[in-house]
């Protein structure tokens, strides 16, 4: 399916365009403003003054599919101070005052003026890999700006490599996506925030327009983008999902029990750090799936899940990742085709960029999807839904019986906020809620909370996974949580391997048996079992604390309120027996 213009929308009454999606679409007409490709993007990023150039050589498949010259090799977008996403830079138009709103319309159009002195370049996308969900989108920018335009192209599909199969696409009731791109923006008005520059991630997702000003770095246009996409899949009904799936195919395992399972789909939610990747990328969960399976992932950042035609699609064709485990020689830069805020270093007489965060944290690669393996754009519905937290007082895994249980400990997931991300040292130390695991959102939290529901009810199983680590005398004396041991028990649940009890502090929740444990991972049990812990006492009341945060948080929750029976539903469940 495909998205309108703006005429296409709007012809029955265009007195109904609003005014964020007038000013983008006046911009993005003017004749002054020239319209590029990826090999075009790339000779302009070439030249700019914060764009190096290196000796790694572009993965050749990627660059033969963006028309790049034989032999490319891979640019390095080098920023300052800030080199992560700023989510307090955002501004939600609709939700401003009166007052406000004429004053950022104002600001914007002179923003707007300030850009069209400059030249200008704008290129075309397709969102979306599956012909049931396809998004045409336009980005505009500086030809200062070419890096992040040619990066754009390189995370979602340039317009022209999809173009014969989106036309035939059905219309969706939903507008094209415009982004609008200007790094050189000042305004040191305080009503913008300012942390490090004045930043604005202005956004109206009621009509898909986004503007990032004064923000160089690239995941601002990639997640500006995925959070109209997303926004558009829930007003169509559909889930929107920040995280990983896979589909694991056991059918040719010789062993019978794996034989028996055949195929199943397992999904991960979680913010930069809490494994979303390790546990949705990895090979074999290291070495613990059977001999004889097969996997496809769809994506490990950004997907949909429709669960009236039981399907998930996938928005991009490449990975954006951080590259802190990367050292030179990982067989990962087999695979790369930008990088961004790497140090470069002298290798055997090439220039190579250097993952490992040398120069700063969070820096970050777009890799093509052939990392992966074999890849699919749409993968079967989840019967596998897991939780990514970051709670010292939560078993490293937990499975919900209760479905607004599991509903809710998604809407309230917890975790700590990381160096992925524009904040200060005092918001890294603090716990956090992300619903969904969606820092992104942009629609009421009472949308997700349904349709959530919907995939938990249509035969979705909930789980959360803890990867910060368990209690042993106090919040900060852990028992350490090893990937290993976690994808072990990815492993086991994907087996069914794992027998269940009741956790009895938490009704609709429970723990794995001790004598399955013993049996995949020795010491299990005693130690990661809530009656074992030191210091019982203080425990439990962290632990109560913990979830009286929990419904405070979702109790504060604006856009619940506005729904008390949800409200109540999610809760009531938030619980720890007395």
């Amino acid at each position: 399916m495909a998205s309108q213009s703006t005429y296409e929308f709007y012809k029955n009454d265009l007195s109904k365009i609003p005014p964020l999606r007038a000013i983008a679409e006046t911009l993005v007409n003017d004749k002054r403003v020239r319209k590029i490709n990826a090999a075009e993007a790339y000779e302009l990023a070439k030249k700019q003054w914060d764009v190096m150039d290196t000796d790694q050589k572009i993965y050749p498949k990627a660059a033969k599919r963006l028309g790049l010259p034989e032999g490319a090799t891979v640019l390095n977008n080098c920023h300052g101070k800030i080199v992560g996403r700023t989510g307090q830079a955002r501004r939600f138009y609709n939700n401003l005052n009166g007052p406000d709103q004429r004053k950022v319309l104002g600001d914007l159009r002179e923003a707007i003026s300030d850009m069209q002195q400059r030249p200008l370049i704008k290129a075309e996308a397709i969102i979306g890999l599956d012909k049931d969900l396809m998004i045409r989108a336009t980005i505009v920018g500086g030809e200062d700006d070419a890096a992040n335009i040619f990066n754009w192209l390189v995370n979602f599909t340039p317009y022209e490599e999809l173009a014969a199969e989106y036309e035939k696409s059905a219309k969706l009731p939903i507008q094209d996506i415009i982004i609008i791109g200007d790094n050189l923006w000042r305004n040191e008005d305080p009503f913008y925030h300012n942390q490090g520059f004045p930043q604005l991630a202005l956004v109206d997702e009621e009509c898909n327009v986004i503007y990032n000003f004064g923000m160089r770095y690239f995941g601002e246009r990639k997640k500006g983008t995925l959070t109209l996409a997303w926004t558009s899949g829930i007003r169509v009904g559909m889930a929107a999902c920040h995280g990983g799936i896979k589909e694991l195919d056991f059918s040719g395992c010789a062993d019978e029990n794996a034989k028996k399972i055949g195929q199943r789909s397992i999904a991960f939610f979680g913010l930069s750090g809490t494994g979303k990747s390790s546990h949705t990328n990895s090979h074999d969960n290291g070495g613990t799936l059977p001999e004889g399976f097969s996997k496809k992932v769809l994506h490990d950042d950004a997907f949909q899940i429709d669960t009236a035609n039981r399907v998930c699609r996938a928005w991009e064709p490449t990975l954006f990742d951080k590259t802190d485990s990367r050292p030179v020689g990982h067989p990962d830069w087999e695979y790369m085709v930008s990088v961004m805020n790497h140090a470069t270093l002298e290798v055997d007489g090439k220039v190579l960029p250097v993952g490992q965060d040398l120069r700063n944290p969070n820096g970050r690669a777009l890799i093509d999807r052939d990392v992966l393996g074999e890849y699919v754009n749409r993968c079967k519905f989840p019967e596998v839904l897991c939780w990514l937290m970051k709670d010292t007082c939560l078993p490293p895994v937990i499975r919900f019986t209760d479905t607004y249980l599991a509903v809710a400990m998604g809407a309230a997931l917890m975790t700590k906020r990381n160096l992925a991300e524009n904040v200060s040292e005092e918001e890294l130390k603090k716990l956090v809620f992300v619903p969904y695991a969606n820092p992104f959102r942009v629609y009421e939290l009472w949308k997700d909370v349904e349709a959530f529901a919907g995939v938990f009810e249509c035969g979705a199983t909930g789980y959360s996974f803890n990867s910060i680590g368990f209690w042993n005398s106090s919040d900060s004396d852990l028992h350490a949580i090893p990937l290993q041991t976690s994808l072990t028990l990815q492993s086991s649940i994907l087996l069914d391997k794992l027998e269940w009890e009741d956790w009895d502090l938490l009704p609709g929740a429970q723990l794995p048996k001790r004598n399955c444990m013993e049996r995949i991972l020795p010491g299990f049990y005693d130690t990661y079992n809530p009656k074992n812990a030191e210091n019982h006492d203080d425990y439990i009341q962290t632990l109560k604390d913990r979830f009286a945060q929990r419904r405070h948080f979702l109790e504060q929750t604006a856009d619940l309120n506005c729904k008390p029976e949800i409200l109540a539903k999610l809760t009531k469940v938030l619980r720890i027996k007395e």
